[in-house]
This record gives structure tokens, C-alpha cells and sequence, in this order.
């Protein structure tokens, strides 16, 4: 959100309070509290008719600072995220000759008393500022009903945003180094470096082909070993070198700012700390990381077509892991009544137990949202369960499903009531849930615990999540929960796996699939899936072939669309491929599942270092190569794990361009060694893609090679 007019002025309608220096500073126990007037003060009648923001330093975990600016801090408690690792007071604060200091861990932050204004955050070892706070860094700003600034994300109904009607924000303005770059915020399909974006912390149901995401996370992550975590679980504006080109400005509605300064060293460094914080990814059941194959969304199908496709990827030796039924294993328009199609599965019991002796595992899907029709509406109305308008009656509108309302999760009555729904199903031999949806969420309700509507629009999916996840670890125990989520915001990474959501069936759309995926992993979300082959649409074979490689070299992989089957053999029916041809769609999907299969112990250790450490499987390369220039900016490769670079090819003339880094490494797929510290271009048919190992990796131990990728001839 722009607040002003250039460098010197503000834009019409906006009053600016800044704060303008330490007036007095003073420690309470291991914090410092800091009075800072939006004026200098320099007799005692600039004192009076002042607004005045209140700054306090605390340390919540060692290496972690805590800021929060206030201008009127007599408002009521409002929601905040969750924060399981935090050990408050863990900082040393001092009184110094120029001011205070709090010293946590590899961090100080340094407030200089008098003007101007000036918060230093430093690397304790080194000496080096990592980042500052100074004039007209921090301030309250006050709109008039005229005022020129964009309040909140885009008016849209559809999407459950508006306007916000605040006439307050308080903000703060970080400096960037020369050369500093950003990373991170979530879920976000454009450029993997964030320097001179605007991005709203908003969740909404937008493809991925837009700057809006379904998974916002106020959490960005420098290449200068540090990284801010904004507390908001609401509306936060970021302007990244785009208002202020040498600053990085996150603004939220209200009188109340809290962020968190993390020093890693690196961005991994920076993970640790921030998933210490707000919890750890916990470890994923081995079966998860094989391959899910889905009815897709709305395709017809019955128990004979799940069978058909089951005994079709058995007889082409291609193993499957989990079959998953979206949508209309219920009948349409009772969304959700968690009560199985008589009319297409009358015997749901004996089909999940003939599906377990195939060992497969089965995955539903589900969503918080009650169709007007189900059962379950007039049952939750009458408890109390829906959320409300403020005049009482059940929120409602006729997107997605007639009459659909939204399960209050706020209400412990209400999720225990959603929660009994699933455990009947997990009763019946289901595995694990599919959460879609969770976005769409109104600010013009009220919630059973009283929360603000704009802080719950992103919360809400988490609380979605956590419901379901809870009853998964309850049943299933732990190490065997897992879920298929679309939505998210911070603290989702501990409620695994997520997916990329609704991506068309392009090259293009593969290529911002990534992007997505690694912006996500530098929001500590360990696990990531995406729909092979795309979502919209039906995929060229040669789309949907380099599409299986890319997404069985993901950490989860799921055949999934919308209109279309996603089996392999209709892709080279389409193409009129013989099926036995190295080169046919089911030829690379078997090759690349076997790769996968062989792989499987290196993910699996993958995992359990992402629960130790906060470290994704999936890692963008400059966390990957943090002193390596070179990879600043690379959104086209990543590391699959600590050794196994990938590059997926996303160009129909079969090229591909990469950077391999410096050391010693080795192609998965044929052996040959090669040194790295240079750029490559090279050509590979549909069998195979660059995949080089570190040398010295179990990979190398654990990988046969099946056969020579075939060549390319153009």
C-alpha cells in the first residue's frame, strides 16, 4: 500500500505521523520500552496534543528480535499467530551511552536516544547492520474519506475481499543494502526475487497466473542472513523496494505493528529460526511421497472406472501409492454432507477395503464449506456452528455451492462437529483428506470467539487445517497424518503437504508452478505438490511429458485435473504413440515413478531433516547456494534435497539452460561426470532432464540406471 506521492509528499488524503526521535527509553526485565513523539520535542508545549507511538524491543527465542510500534495501545487483544517455540524474555537488555541495546542470541538491536529516530538490528560476531529503522522509517498514518490509497486488495465479492474501512495503519520501513534481494512472502508465481513488487497478504482463489495466491505469508527472507516476520495474520501491505526503491515497507490496518527480525547467516539459517518459532514441519507418512492418482474434478466415474485405472497402471507396471476421489464421491450440491453417492458408490466400506488390498492408500476430498441442501446445514444452524452475519443469520452466498455457508471453526463446538464427520470416514478405511478451498473467506460476518473478520480472512485456513490434521494425528497417529491443502498462511508448513493449486495446462503455467513453489519454500514449507500435466484444461502429450518428469521429481506427486483424466495411455492415444515407445507418455511416466521409488530413502531422510531443521525438500537455489551470485535470481532449477540439482525442461524444442555450481557432480541418468562453476545449455528428449548429483551422495548408491535416455534429434 502507497502512502505517498514520490519522495517529498504525501498522496491526497494522507497524514503521515512519523516517529521522530527517542524521547526516553527505559528496560523492563529483559525489554526495552521506548517513547517516541511524531515530533521533536523541544519545550515542554510540544508535549501536549501529540500523538505519541510507543516502541518495545523483546526477545521471543535466542537470534530472534520482536518489535511492536503502537499509537493507542488500549484496543482489545486481537488475533495473532500461533508461536509454539517461544521462550519470551530470552534477550539481555542494557542501558547504554547513546541509548538501550537487547542482545539475543546472534542478533542485537540498538535504540539511539533523541533525534532523529534510528533502530539498528547486528550481527552480534561480526559487527555488520543488517538492517535499520530511521527517519520516517516507522509511523501512524490517518486517511480521510478522500484519500487516494488503495485500503485493501481489490474489491471482489467473489473472493470474500473489500475495501477495508480503517481509517488507521501503522507501518514500518526497513532498510535494503545495495545489492540486497528479497525472497519469500508465500505463495507467488511471479519472479522468485521480490525487490520492486507490491504484494498483499490476502488469501484468494486466483489460478496461478495473477498476483493473487492462495497462500500468504507475512515472512520474507533476505540474502544479507536475516529475515522479518510481520505477527498479522490479517491484511499486510508490502511495498519491496517499490515505494521507497531503497526500503522494504509492510503497513497493517489498526494501531498495533509487531514484526520479528531472525538472523540465520543464511537463508536456511533464517528457516530454522523462524519454524523454532512457529513450529517445526513434522515428518509425512513414506507412502505419501509415491503417487497419487485422482478421478480429477469433474470427470465421471464410478468404482468400475477407479478399478479400470488402478488395474491399468498395475498391468503397465507403474505403481501407484494413493487413489484419491475428488469432488463428487458426494452427491452434487451437498458439499460438504461427508456422505458418499449411493447412487454411483453403494457400498463405499467394501470398495476402501478392496482398494487396501490392492495397498494402495485413499485420499477424499473435502472443503469447510456447507451446502445448502446437506444434511449437516440445518444441523449446524441450529448449534450455532455457521459463521453469521452481524444481524444474526447464517452467511450465505451461491458460489461454488447453492446456498453455502462456512463451518466456524472459532466455535471448539463447531470443529469437534466437523471433526466427528471425518472420524466416521477414517473409521471406514480412509487415509487422509484433501482440503481444498479455504480462501474465499467474507469480512462482513462475526465469529463465535469475537475475532476481527480481517484478521480471520487468512487465519481461517488454518484453523480448516489444523481441524483436519488434528483428527488425522488422533486416529492415524503421528507420522501418519498428512494432508492435500490449497490454502495456507504462516504456521500451515506444520500441516503437510500442500499443492500448487488451479494452473492451466501450458509450459508457461509449469514454469509459474515453480516460481510458486519455491517463493513457498522460503516461507518453511517443507513438502510441495503440484497437478501433473495441469489443472485447467487438457495437456499436450509433449506438456504433459515433461510435466511427469518435474512433478515426480517434487517432493509429492498427484495426477490430477479438471475436465480430463490425467492417465498416462490417453495422452498417446491423443498423440497416436504406441505405448511400448521409450518415448510414450506411459514409458516416462513408468521410468520417472521408478526413479522416484529409487529415491525414496534420500526423501524420506529429506524429511526428517526438514522436521529438525525447517530446511524444505524442495530448495530454491540461492538458499541451496547462498555465496553463489550466480543463482540470485534463478527460478528455472532447484535442488531436490542437500544433492540432486534438477532443471525440468518447459521449451517444446526439448532445450534447456541451467546453472550447475561450482564442485564435483555427476548425471543421475547416465553417469558422466562433469565439474560445475559454469552455465549449460543442453537438449533432452522426454525420457530425460538435467539431473546432476553432488559426488559422494547416496544417491549414487541408491539410483540404477534403467536405460540411456534417448537422444534428440531435431
Amino acid at each position: 500500500m502507497k502512502f505517498t506521492d514520490g519522495f517529498w509528499q504525501m498522496r491526497p488524503g494522507v497524514e503521515a505521523l512519523y516517529g521522530r526521535e527517542t524521547y526516553d527509553v527505559w528496560i523492563e526485565g529483559a525489554t526495552v520500552v521506548a517513547t517516541v513523539p511524531t515530533k521533536v520535542i523541544q519545550q515542554r508545549g510540544d508535549t501536549l496534543n501529540r500523538p505519541v507511538l510507543t516502541v518495545t524491543l523483546a526477545s521471543p527465542l535466542p537470534g530472534i528480535i520482536g518489535v511492536t510500534l503502537e499509537h493507542h495501545r488500549g484496543g482489545r487483544k486481537e488475533l495473532s499467530f500461533d508461536l509454539p517455540g517461544a521462550q519470551h524474555g530470552s534477550g539481555t537488555a542494557e542501558l547504554t551511552e547513546t541509548g538501550a541495546r537487547l542482545v539475543s542470541g546472534s542478533v542485537a538491536a540498538e535504540i539511539t536516544s533523541g533525534a532523529p529516530w534510528n533502530l539498528r538490528f547486528i550481527d552480534v560476531e561480526t559487527g555488520r547492520v543488517l538492517t535499520s529503522s530511521g527517519t520516517k522509517a516507522h509511523g501512524y498514518i490517518r486517511l480521510d474519506d478522500n484519500a487516494q490509497v488503495d485500503r485493501g486488495p481489490v474489491s471482489n465479492p467473489r473472493q470474500g475481499t473489500a475495501q477495508f474501512l480503517s481509517d488507521t495503519y501503522v507501518h514500518e520501513q526497513l532498510d535494503l543494502d545495495v545489492g540486497e534481494l528479497v525472497y519469500g512472502l508465500g505463495e507467488r508465481f511471479g519472479p522468485v526475487v521480490k525487490n520492486g513488487q507490491s504484494v498483499d497478504i490476502w488469501n484468494a482463489d486466483g489460478g496461478t497466473s495473477s498476483e493473487q495466491a492462495y497462500k500468504n505469508v507475512p515472512l520474507y527472507v533476505t540474502n544479507r542472513g536475516y529475515g522479518v516476520f510481520v505477527n498479522h495474520p490479517g491484511h499486510v501491505s508490502f511495498e519491496v523496494g517499490s515505494e521507497s526503491v531503497e526500503r522494504v515497507q509492510f503497513a497493517v490496518p489498526g494501531e498495533r505493528l509487531e514484526y520479528f527480525v531472525m538472523h540465520g547467516g543464511d537463508p536456511a539459517g533464517v528457516l530454522e529460526r523462524y519454524t523454532a518459532l512457529t513450529g517445526r514441519p513434522p515428518q509425512v507418512p513414506d507412502w505419501s511421497y509415491g503417487l497419487w492418482l485422482s478421478t480429477s474434478f469433474t470427470t465421471n466415474y464410478d468404482e468400475a472406472t477407479v478399478n479400470e485405472f488402478i488395474e491399468g497402471m498395475e498391468a503397465r507396471q507403474i505403481p501407484l501409492s494413493v487413489f484419491h476421489f475428488d469432488c463428487f464421491w458426494m452427491r452434487e450440491f451437498n458439499w460438504c454432507d461427508f456422505v458418499w453417492d449411493p447412487r454411483t458408490f453403494p457400498d463405499p466400506e467394501g470398495m476402501l477395503a478392496r482398494l487396501h488390498e490392492r495397498g494402495l492408500k485413499v485420499s477424499l476430498w473435502i472443503n469447510p464449506y456447507i451446502g445448502q441442501r446437506s444434511h449437516l446445514f440445518d444441523e449446524g444452524k441450529r448449534h450455532g456452528y455457521l459463521v453469521t452475519r452481524p444481524d444474526g443469520s447464517v452467511w450465505q452466498w451461491d458460489l461454488w455451492q447453492a446456498g453455502m455457508a462456512l463451518v466456524d471453526f472459532t466455535n471448539p463446538d463447531a470443529a469437534a462437529w466437523y471433526q466427528r464427520q471425518l472420524r466416521r470416514l477414517l473409521d471406514m478405511g480412509v487415509d487422509c483428506f484433501k482440503t481444498d478451498f479455504g480462501e474465499r473467506i467474507p469480512i462482513e460476518v462475526e465469529y463465535f470467539d469475537g475475532s476481527s473478520p480481517e484478521r480471520m480472512h487468512n487465519y481461517y485456513t488454518h484453523l480448516f487445517n489444523s481441524t483436519v490434521f488434528d483428527v488425522l494425528e488422533e486416529v492415524r497417529g503421528p507420522g501418519e497424518a498428512v494432508l492435500f491443502a490449497r490454502s495456507a498462511t504462516a504456521g500451515g508448513h506444520t500441516m503437510p503437504v500442500h499443492w500448487g493449486g488451479d494452473s492451466t495446462s501450458t509450459f508457461a503455467s509449469m514454469a509459474e508452478t515453480l516460481r510458486g513453489g519455491l517463493s513457498l519454500a522460503m516461507g518453511g514449507f517443507a513438502y510441495w505438490s503440484h497437478d501433473i500435466g495441469g489443472f485447467e484444461g487438457t495437456a499436450s502429450p509433449d506438456v504433459f511429458k515433461r510435466w511427469v518428469a518435474f512433478g515426480l521429481l517434487s517432493s509429492h506427486s498427484r495426477l490430477h485435473g479438471s475436465e480430463s483424466y490425467r492417465v498416462p495411455w490417453l495422452f498417446d492415444e491423443v498423440e497416436g504413440t504406441d505405448e511400448s515407445d521409450p518415448l510414450s507418455s506411459t514409458s516416462v511416466m513408468r521410468r520417472f515413478v521408478t526413479l522416484k521409488q529409487q529415491i525414496l530413502p534420500y526423501l524420506v531422510d529429506c524429511g526428517h531433516e526438514a522436521s529438525r531443521t525447517g530446511t524444505p525438500i524442495l530448495r530454491p537455489m540461492p538458499l541451496a547456494f547462498p555465496h553463489d551470485p550466480a543463482v540470485e535470481h534463478l527460478d528455472r532449477q532447484y535442488m531436490l534435497g542437500p544433492d540432486l540439482l534438477v532443471a525440468p525442461v518447459m521449451q517444446a524444442d526439448h532445450s534447456v539452460e541451467f546453472y550447475l555450481p561450482q564442485g564435483h557432480w555427476k548425471n543421475l541418468l547416465t553417469g558422466e561426470k562433469t565439474e560445475g562453476g559454469s552455465w549449460r545449455w543442453e537438449t533432452h528428449n522426454f525420457d530425460s532432464l538435467p539431473l546432476y548429483v553432488r559426488e559422494g551422495s547416496q544417491l549414487l548408491d541408491l539410483v540404477r540406471i534403467i536405460d540411456h535416455p534417448t537422444e534428440v534429434h531435431l
